[in-house]
């Protein structure tokens, strides 16, 4: 057994995939045996009862640029310590035999002891995958206090410097962002990239924010960059929602290109956010539903904010242009985001949000409106839009 089972067992931490190492074996002797072939790069086979994963040992090659521009050779000549040499990190670079001996060539357990995230080998900086996979393990293991090696870290500035990380694809990018916004401090991702200088490279709508001021009044903590961490985190302690964890990233997108003079004011964000995170969802094929829920979060959030001071009027057609009546789910995710914005701030981490439940009483009033009862009436086409449209601000203007 290898890898992130091994160190997940170390730590006492719950294992959720097992991966095994095979040696000295071809892939005729794994499929003879009932094995199901996986991998297409290198030769990698599923348990027939267990379905686990189990792969030829193997060493890898660099040959060109990228985390594709590798040679394989898998081999039963390819022994265990070449094997596990070839890995990431040393907590990720240890051997457990079915017996119970540990294989521990490159200390390992040692750096898990001292809490590090250190590197292999200098050939570490030749897959830029590895720099997003350490900003991710170094979030998941923050709780245990974990730290990157100062020598690691320079090998992750060595990548950005080089290049390597223009190459990433942006399937493979976002699937690193999606784990990292599932664990319980996602900022430490984004801030780890930034501190490598990846962040720029990498998500330059995220990192442009850094820096920039707003009205200390209402953001003690000044910084749009920090205020965009804090709610982040904030957002992953009101929801699990990787959705909901998303557009508190992306909230506040506009601040990130209000130009200098205008400073610390940010009129007009809302709808600046919108034109950068659509190129951003793009760039990054963002799925669907996460980009449409950050969109009308980065359009809306400011309403939400100021729903005491809203019209009956401006808050039903709030809550139509967020579709609330169809997408009722989408709505509650909205407001969460909203209330992670408003208690992501230094001092109002405690604080109450009554916006959202101003928001949510509108929403409510407005969704008990009869149709069928207008319709009885007579009411047709535009007339009974009408009439709908007319109930509903009456309602919301009842609950006042």
């Amino acid at each position: 057994m290898v890898g992130g089972a091994v160190r997940d067992e170390l730590l006492g931490l719950p294992i959720k995939d097992r991966d095994w190492v095979v040696v000295g074996a071809t892939p005729a002797e794994m499929l003879a045996q009932g094995y199901t072939q996986v991998g297409q790069d290198f030769p990698v086979f599923l348990h027939p009862e267990t379905k686990e994963e189990y792969a030829l040992a193997r060493t890898e090659r660099k040959t060109d640029a990228g985390y594709t521009g590798f040679e394989v050779h898998a081999a039963p000549d390819v022994t265990l310590e070449q094997d596990l040499k070839r890995r990431d990190l040393t907590i990720n670079a240890m051997a457990l035999t079915l017996d119970g001996q540990l294989i521990d060539p490159l200390n390992g357990k040692q750096d898990l002891q001292q809490r590090l995230l250190r590197h292999v080998s200098p050939a570490f900086v030749e897959d830029p995958v590895r720099l997003l996979r350490v900003a991710r393990f170094a979030t998941r293991l923050a709780p245990l206090n974990f730290t990157i090696a100062s020598e690691t870290q320079a090998l992750l500035q060595q990548i950005v410097t080089a290049g390597e990380v223009d190459a990433l694809v942006p399937e493979r990018v976002w699937g690193e962002i999606e784990r990292a916004l599932n664990e319980p401090h996602p900022s430490i991702f984004f801030t780890t990239l930034r501190e490598c200088g990846a962040l720029a490279r990498i998500l330059p709508e995220v990192d442009a924010l850094f820096g920039v001021p707003q009205p200390e009044k209402h953001h003690p903590e000044i910084d749009t960059g920090i205020h965009t961490m804090m709610v982040l985190d904030c957002a992953a302690k009101l929801s699990a929602d990787p959705e909901v964890r998303f557009a508190a990233l992306c909230h506040d997108l506009g601040k990130g290109n209000t130009p200098r003079e205008k400073w610390p004011s940010h009129h007009g964000h809302e709808m600046r956010g919108v034109a950068l995170l659509l190129k951003l969802c793009q760039r990054m094929r963002v799925p669907k539903h996460f980009r449409e829920l950050a969109l009308l979060v980065s359009r809306y959030h400011t309403h939400c904010h100021r729903a005491a001071e809203l019209r009956p009027e401006t808050l039903l057609k709030t809550v139509e242009s967020l579709d609330a009546f169809r997408r009722p789910e989408r709505f509650a995710q909205f407001l969460l985001a909203c209330e992670a914005d408003s208690r992501g701030r230094s001092g109002y981490e405690a604080s109450d949000y009554p916006q959202a439940s101003r928001f949510q009483l509108a929403y409510q009033a407005a969704s008990a409106v009869d149709v069928r009862q207008l319709v009885e009436q007579g009411h047709h086409g535009k007339a009974l839009a009408g009439e709908i449209h007319a109930a509903r601000i009456h309602a919301i203007k009842a609950i006042a």
